[in-house]
């Protein structure tokens, strides 16, 4: 098996066709097709389901790309390896981010990393860990940093926990609800959810629960900070977000806080990589300024807590 072909097969599956393909990677249409061809010759299997509409992959052919997205990620790695330990401090690190990573800790730590590798190009992908974890496995992603419920979800997973945090809860400025000090009387209420479980419901259905208090109404999820801001800014719904969201300099004007008494905990934030796969310098860096920005984030907490 040739690398070429690895990359020809990933660019076929990307762009749907061999003729995409092939116009992407300015090769000929029939050298994609001889080498696609040559692979499953030596794989013995049909990866390729030909029809007049176009080329799918067959069961045996998504698993193989599963394999060959994690080669492509692997050779990028090795190669930026090998130039940062020989002292050129360029490439890449491919990072997912939680909006409250983005508040609370990246601000703190792209300093030191732009500092240390400026030529290194950082590409960071939203979003929480159910979404993120299979970009993980594959290798597309060198790690994650959120909220992650625990124990580890697999067992190829290395869950490092870096700070405890809390929620708060968030509704537009004049909400009618705006002065509740209990869940209790939020239980009438629509509330926005985030995906930081595969179920909604997980999130707050527990918390009510403990209370004796009935399911809240789950009427929106949202996938995005500014899909939560907007939300909150022009409806009557509520969330229950970690408390940097209150925090922010641009919800000031247009949010308040609804001080209930009860407890609502978030899940911890930690650092997600894939296990037995090292680092690239860059990468290690990286978590490193990460763990240094929660301890920074600690610091402060306990800071603001003597006084």
């Amino acid at each position: 098996m040739k690398l070429i072909q690895v990359r020809n097969l990933l660019a076929i599956a990307e762009h749907g066709s061999v003729r995409a393909a092939a116009r992407h990677l300015g090769v000929a249409q029939s050298a994609l097709t001889r080498s696609m061809q040559e692979l499953e010759r030596e794989l013995d299997v049909s990866l390729f389901d030909r029809e007049a509409k176009g080329i799918s992959l067959t069961p045996t052919g998504q698993r193989f790309l599963t394999r060959a997205q994690i080669i492509q990620n692997e050779v990028r790695r090795a190669q930026e390896e090998i130039e940062q330990l020989r002292g050129s401090a360029t490439g890449s690190v491919y990072v997912g981010l939680s909006t409250v990573t983005q508040i609370a800790l990246f601000p703190y730590a792209i300093k030191a990393f732009r500092a240390r590798y400026p030529e290194v190009v950082l590409n960071v992908r939203d979003g929480l860990f159910p979404t993120i974890e299979p970009l993980l496995k594959n290798g597309t992603l060198d790690c994650y940093v959120g909220p992650i419920l625990v124990p580890a979800p697999a067992p190829d997973l290395l869950v490092e926990k870096l700070v405890d945090n809390t929620r708060a809860i968030l509704c537009r400025k004049g909400h009618p609800l705006a002065g509740a000090r209990s869940l209790s009387e939020l239980v009438d209420a629509e509330w926005v959810t985030t995906s930081v479980t595969f179920k909604p419901e997980e999130e707050l259905g527990p918390l009510f629960a403990q209370y004796g208090l009935p399911k809240p109404k789950l009427v929106l999820r949202a996938h995005s900070a500014l899909m939560f801001l907007t939300a909150l800014t022009t409806t009557d719904m509520v969330a229950a977000l970690p408390v940097q969201f209150a925090e922010l300099a641009m919800t000031g004007a247009t949010l308040d806080i609804i001080k209930v008494k009860e407890p609502l905990p978030e899940p911890p934030v930690c650092l997600v990589r894939r296990s037995g796969l090292p680092p690239t310098p860059a990468v290690e860096y990286f978590c490193d300024m990460i763990r240094r920005a929660a301890v920074h984030l600690e610091n402060e907490r306990k800071t603001r807590s003597a006084v």
